[in-house]
């Protein structure tokens, strides 16, 4: 009777069949746990204890674990797997349940795997993005900081609409702790680095002679890809972070293959579906009178109305402090007294300056000038932000679930990276400008 069954089933059934255990085998765990394998990580078996243990350990509310263990040969970490209500930490409480020592006998991947897992990270952003609008084309680096801030929040209410957890340990090893709260579907660093990369490829490309009427009057160069040969090179480099960053969250475990890919093609889809409206919306985020209080209003809104969590976890945090550093970019920017309208005197393609220490030099200095003034930024307002909201609503800020409420969490983050943003968009540029630097 099976067997007939399957012989009449019309071919749109068994399609739908093949790609429903196509979906299922893409989020089987063990699918994570063999690419980990492969890699050289694995978990440690029970029983072996003779060797050095490193490794991060999820956090406590009442009381912070840090029972260290020794295993064998490589490196050995202690490895959070966590049990909880619904798949997640409840409460906002992180508990380790239970801890597994794994062991690593690739070095060389292993170090790549976590350096490109960092690229996804705040630590990159505020480094990269900063940079690239100081030291490149602040015109590219507005254009990076916008898109990817989009796209991240549909990706982030993604997670916590769609409730997907994350891959389970044991058969996966995991080496990260703090997200591990967070559902799994889409991937966000998978998102981040297929946006960023291809917007910064793209987006160079986009910046020609017929679009220079949108073009920044401080830009001194433009770095146009007029040759295929350089296109095709950029576009290579490009789909290799990507691609390195999207397969690091296999090797850390945190997230399954059909997370990584899904999260991957959100990102091209909305790069193909906007990338024919960048310049028209470059123009009203830059240049509309009222483009300052749209987006602070917006962006607020947005992060206030966050999806609803059923449990605490990182996500709203770190989507507020996305769009609060993309608010704060284009605020500067359009405050900074931006001529949209100038065109540079020479012809397009201008030429990229040649590398002289002395340019290095002095892209080094404004880059350091600028991190220390967003440090000093972040201190302020963050420190400011927590007393105001702590004296409105008569609690204690320093209380670390007090700061995971709504009514404090959302605003002391938007005020705080949206200073960031502007600081480093309106007032770093400016003082560079000043210091001759």
């Amino acid at each position: 009777m099976k067997g007939w069954t399957v012989l009449c089933a019309s071919p749109l059934d068994l399609v739908i069949q093949n790609m429903a255990q196509l979906l299922t085998t893409l989020q089987d765990p063990q699918l994570v746990a063999q690419f980990q394998r492969y890699c050289g990580l694995s978990l440690q078996p029970k029983g072996e204890a003779n060797g050095t243990s490193l490794g991060n350990y999820p956090l406590e509310t009442n009381q912070r674990g840090r029972g260290k263990t020794t295993g064998g040969n490589g490196i050995t970490q202690q490895n959070g797997n966590t049990n909880h209500s619904n798949g997640s930490y409840a409460n906002g409480a992180l508990k380790q349940v239970n801890t597994k020592k794994y062991r690593v006998q690739n070095y060389f991947l292993y170090y790549l795997f976590r350096f490109a897992a960092a690229l996804g990270q705040e630590v990159f952003y505020i480094t990269f993005l900063p940079f690239t609008y100081w030291n490149l084309d602040p015109f590219i680096g507005h254009r990076l900081v916008v898109v990817w801030a989009i796209v991240m929040y549909f990706g982030q209410a993604s997670k916590d609409l769609l409730k997907w957890p994350r891959p389970s340990s044991p058969p996966v090893v995991k080496l990260e702790t703090r997200v591990d709260a967070e559902y799994g579907m889409p991937s966000t660093h998978a998102i981040a680095a297929t946006a960023i990369s291809f917007t910064f490829l793209w987006g160079d490309t986009r910046t020609t002679c017929e679009h220079a009427e949108a073009h920044m009057s401080q830009v001194k160069y433009v770095q146009t890809v007029n040759s295929a040969y350089l296109f095709w090179l950029g576009f290579l480099a490009a789909l290799f972070l990507s691609t390195l960053v999207s397969l690091s969250r296999l090797y850390t475990g945190m997230h399954t293959v059909l997370d990584v890919i899904c999260g991957a093609l959100i990102a091209l889809l909305f790069l193909a579906l906007t990338y024919p409206v960048w310049g028209e919306m470059d123009k009203v985020l830059l240049s509309h009178p009222l483009s300052p209080v749209f987006t602070i209003i917006v962006g607020f809104l947005a992060s206030y109305n966050y999806p609803e969590m059923d449990h605490y976890s990182t996500t709203r945090a770190d989507t507020t402090t996305i769009i609060g550093v993309a608010v704060g970019t284009c605020v500067g920017v359009s405050i900074g007294n931006l001529d949209l309208n100038s065109v540079p005197s020479d012809q397009f393609p201008l030429p990229i300056p040649a590398i002289s220490f002395h340019r290095v030099l002095l892209q080094t200095e404004r880059f350091l000038l600028g991190i220390i003034l967003l440090l000093i930024t972040r201190f302020l307002a963050k420190t400011l932000s927590l007393q105001t909201l702590g004296t409105w609503h008569n609690v204690c800020t320093k209380d670390h679930l007090v700061r995971q409420r709504l009514e404090i969490e959302v605003p002391y983050k938007f005020v705080t990276y949206t200073s960031i943003g502007f600081v480093a968009t309106a007032v770093v540029p400016q003082l560079c400008e000043f210091l001759g630097i």
